[in-house]
């Protein structure tokens, strides 16, 4: 459409987008005005522009038709350039295969930022031989899927070859509205522009209808040449008259009417052909009947674009629209028979295509079938697996809809309301379920998880959600087969593990010792019903001291396959593996994933991952890291009004401030989450709180208070069953009674966690245990092999905070009992972890017992200034597990490069292996100790 509105005026939008075509460096920019305004025109200029620069153009445009389409958008922008995935590396082609299909439903989804890695790739070596310039118009109608990948690439194209421009509708809520992008606006012409223009155009018309289109335009450009046509010929009495319904309307309300009009007078076989290209997109090249790019291509239209509504595209000799307020026109101004046969048409020519067929028929079908449902189903389990959660949702609903039997419809849209509460669209779910009209509906399994998601999460209430998902567990399970002789007569297996784990989690919150009974009753008269996953749950979420032992190496081999499984699978199993101590090898798939489930897929799976995040990067030292995680946790929850996990929240944070010696921060935030979560009995969240105050007690020195703190969770000598922080404060109790002298309060409870075989459930509690029982050893012999014991264990470096205090507490006992030339051993590598960590309060503490030794302390010599910014960037990756190559994947650089930096990156930081490079990091902002987030002032 945009030769259609020749460019006049507009100096300043000219000369910004001269200046944007024939820069060098790689950039964004993103034009945004309202429909009509000429957006397409300035795009046609840059890329004139770009082409006379010697750049290659690759264009694209939003169809509104595929807006519900997951990667719609990105498929047709990088079309023409697939045939350079030849030489990716094999993870960026699988990504691109997941997304575009090639793999199937199976392919293993990528998150946001794997995409966006691969994306860039892809555009990287499609510009080696010739920079490119992309162009997307309508931006506004891109997949939600599709529009975060390219802001994704939008905000990383400095340095490279690329440039992006996009146009939005102002008038039209956008996914780029928050892209972060740098915009131009696009205004309406100036008076004297706009009479320049209409004049240029129709100099023959006559001063009344002239003065009555440049009113009625507004200045808008297609509004200017559109309506002269319109009033020709006409009195200007009766050009004046609108109809009722356009008085006073907007230039675009007003084009709409008059292509309505021009559309109503073609013939009907016209009309046909473009209600099948405005409802499927035209195609963007010659081939089949349904173009490279699977979208349909009109025929037999020369009488509409005669009719000025078509254009024929120079480059392929096809139709296209003249304008989307045409396309938008033909669907409004068709009858609901006529659009179900242009789907009906559609969904056979592409019945290859699982997701685009499936669209279509969910159109094209008015009564229930069962055939159509199913296929609406597949491609909901397909888009689910490819991050297109809402999509999914939408597509189980209306397969519920066109279901035959009512259980199926009931099925179905169950299945909806499960995914759309995964979603944080708890709302939703509930309309969803409302829609059934079964006489049990309300009462259904489906209805339970509902209200039983938006209790829990949105409410925090526990104690009716346990009772209400243990009856429909009850209700579910009642009344059939013996599952001795049939362990899934009567009952949807998977209606009832989703019940269990809802119920579960429910029970994890609670804390409650009498709910936790109640939970493991119903599930021991279940019998062989409890799948694997199930126990694994019920076993590690409740009290690892009596349930946890054994459960490791399932655990590990639940794992092994963790691409293949839906989020919300991923995410319980983490968080098995967060209790047991074993996170750490599920983190780089979290972190693969969890962009996306934030974005469009799972968002309330997505948070949990945050979480797990953040409590493996606390665990092995990354703090800073770990308050960026947690913040964008905080932000993500009061986004979607998950209150409960933004309480957890911020129990994490008062934790991870606490450690940072920020005790005032940490004792906020403790005040906040346990005001919210102790009225409602939410254990979990309350016993956070407790730790995180016996954590800032101990990081201020007051031992009297974090004593009084810790026996508030647990009792000294035994483990308060169900209470999940009851082992993890084992450390924190035995040395606040180690230091206010309740040395037999300290004995009892090393020895507790001895006898209860807590070594034997995790290397963390091996860890500790093994630690507090050198604190508590009544002779210095004893002390030593129980250090020796805690210190050699294959994972204490994987727990630095853990293992310094540990250190420190030693080497406190060998300066009293040996010297101070012995102890430096054990004082001074505590030291300098405490200071890599940013634990300024003990590791003052730590130097003070060198200098009460005589050993002179000396101010952190490393700052972040060492290293470059992409030095920093390759140390962090490496840091993380990555390879070379994996490396050179991400940062776009040779696996020789890298090495390369990492050879300069190791004498900076004093250190010579790769496993040293973690603690090496977070030591680098040491001597400018980081300053107090102010996290109560958001929170």
């Amino acid at each position: 459409m945009g030769s259609a509105v020749p460019l006049l005026g507009r100096d300043s939008e000219r000369e910004q987008l001269a200046e944007f075509a024939r820069s060098v460096e790689g950039r964004t920019l993103l034009l945004r005005g309202e429909t009509g305004v000429g957006k397409s025109t300035l795009l046609d200029y840059a890329a004139d522009l770009a082409v006379r620069e010697g750049r290659l153009v690759v264009r694209a445009t939003g169809v509104e038709a595929e807006s519900e389409l997951p990667y719609a958008g990105l498929h047709q922008l990088l079309y023409p350039l697939l045939p350079h995935t030849a030489g990716l590396e094999h993870n960026s082609r699988a990504a691109l295969d997941a997304v575009f299909g090639h793999t199937g439903a199976g392919g293993t989804p990528p998150s946001l930022m794997t995409l966006g890695i691969a994306v860039l790739g892809l555009l990287s070596s499609a510009s080696v031989e010739q920079p490119l310039f992309l162009v997307l118009d309508d931006g506004q109608w891109l997949d939600d899927s599709s529009a975060a990948v390219c802001g994704f690439v939008g905000r990383r194209l400095t340095g490279s070859r690329l440039k992006l421009l996009l146009a939005v509708r102002s008038d039209i809520a956008s996914p780029f509205d928050t892209a972060a992008l740098p915009e131009l606006a696009v205004g309406t012409l100036t008076d004297e522009d706009a009479a320049l223009l209409l004049d240029g155009h129709y100099p023959a018309l006559d001063r009344q209808s002239r003065r009555l289109v440049l009113d009625q335009a507004q200045g808008n450009p297609l509004a200017l040449l559109e309506l002269p046509g319109h009033t020709a010929g006409r009195h200007p009495e009766r050009a004046a008259a609108d109809p009722q319904a356009l008085r006073g309307a907007s230039p675009s309300r007003r084009l709409q009417y008059l292509y309505g009009t021009r559309i109503a007078a073609l013939d009907a076989a016209v009309r046909a052909e473009l209600l099948k290209g405005a409802l499927d997109g035209v195609a963007a090249g010659p081939g089949d009947a349904a173009g490279p790019a699977g979208r349909y291509r009109m025929r037999d239209a020369d009488e509409a674009v005669a009719r000025g509504l078509l254009v024929i595209e120079p480059a392929t000799g096809e139709f296209a629209f003249r304008h989307p307020l045409v396309r938008s026109s033909v669907v409004q101004l068709a009858t609901p028979n006529q659009r179900r046969e242009a789907h009906r048409t559609l969904a056979l020519l592409h019945r290859d295509n699982l997701e685009r067929r499936a669209a279509h028929l969910a159109e094209a079908t008015l009564d229930p079938d069962e055939e159509v449902a199913r296929v609406l189903e597949a491609a909901a389990e397909s888009a689910t697996r490819r991050g297109g959660a809402l999509t999914a949702v939408t597509w189980l609903t209306r397969a519920a809809e066109l279901s035959e039997h009512p259980a199926e419809r009931s099925r179905r849209l169950g299945d909806a309301a499960f995914i759309a509460g995964h979603a944080a669209r708890l709302g939703h779910a509930r309309r969803i379920l409302r829609a059934d009209p079964g006489p049990d509906a309300d009462r259904s399994p489906a209805a339970a998880l509902a209200s039983g998601y938006q209790a829990l999460y949105q409410d925090g209430d526990v104690r009716s959600t346990h009772r209400q998902i243990a009856a429909a567990v009850e209700r579910l399970v009642g009344g059939t087969a013996d599952p001795a002789a049939d362990p899934t007569a009567g009952y949807d297996p998977e209606v009832l593990d989703r019940l269990l784990a809802l119920l579960l989690a429910t029970s994890q919150f609670a804390a409650d010792r009498t709910l936790w009974e109640r939970t493991h009753a119903l599930l021991a008269t279940l019998g062989e019903r409890v799948g694997e996953r199930a126990r694994i749950y019920s076993a590690t979420w409740s009290d690892v001291v009596r349930h946890g032992a054994g459960w490791t190496a399932p655990v590990e081999r639940a794992a092994a396959d963790l691409p293949g499984q839906e989020p919300w699978d991923v995410a319980r199993l983490a968080v098995s593996a967060y209790h047991l101590d074993v996170l750490s090898p599920l983190r780089p798939h979290l972190q693969r994933v969890v962009s996306r489930e934030l974005e469009t897929g799972a968002v309330s799976t997505g948070m949990v991952m945050l979480h797990l995040i953040m409590l493996d990067q606390m665990a092995v030292g990354e703090w800073e890291a770990a308050e960026r995680t947690g913040r964008r946790a905080l932000l993500r929850s009061d986004e979607h009004g998950h209150e409960l996990f933004a309480q957890q929240t911020r129990a994490y944070l008062a934790q991870l401030a606490a450690m940072r010696g920020q005790t005032a921060t940490a004792r906020e935030l403790q005040a906040v989450v346990d005001a919210w979560a102790r009225p409602r009995g939410i254990g979990f969240l309350t016993q956070l709180a407790d730790a995180a105050g016996t954590t800032a007690a101990l990081s201020d020195g007051d031992y009297e208070g974090a004593y009084l703190q810790a026996i508030g969770i647990t009792a000294p000598g035994a483990f308060q069953p169900y209470a999940h922080q009851a082992s993890r404060t084992l450390l924190d109790l035995v040395e606040a009674a180690v230091h206010t002298g309740r040395t037999a309060q300290a004995r009892a409870h090393a020895l507790a966690a001895r006898e209860a075989g807590l070594p034997a459930v995790s290397p963390r509690l091996s860890l500790v245990t093994h630690g507090a029982l050198a604190m508590t050893a009544e002779d210095e012999d004893e002390a030593a092999g129980a250090y020796a014991h805690a210190v050699s264990h294959p994972a204490a470096a994987h727990f630095p905070f853990e293992l310094a205090r540990i250190r420190l507490a030693h080497g406190i006992r060998v300066r009293r009992a040996r010297g101070a030339t012995v102890a430096r051993e054990f004082l001074a590598p505590a030291a300098d972890s405490f200071e890599r960590l940013g634990a300024v309060a003990w590791a003052a503490r730590a130097r003070a017992e060198l200098r009460v030794g005589g050993v002179p302390t000396r101010p952190a010599a490393r700052t972040a200034s060492l290293l470059t910014w992409q030095e920093r960037r390759i140390a962090d990756l490496a840091a993380g597990g990555l390879t070379n190559k994996e490396i050179g994947e991400q940062t776009r650089l040779s696996p020789r490069t890298v090495s390369a930096h990492l050879y300069r990156i190791f004498p900076k930081l004093g250190i010579t292996t790769r496993a040293a490079l973690r603690d090496a990091l977070t030591g680098l902002d040491e001597a400018s100790p980081a300053p107090d987030p102010g996290l109560p002032d958001r929170c």
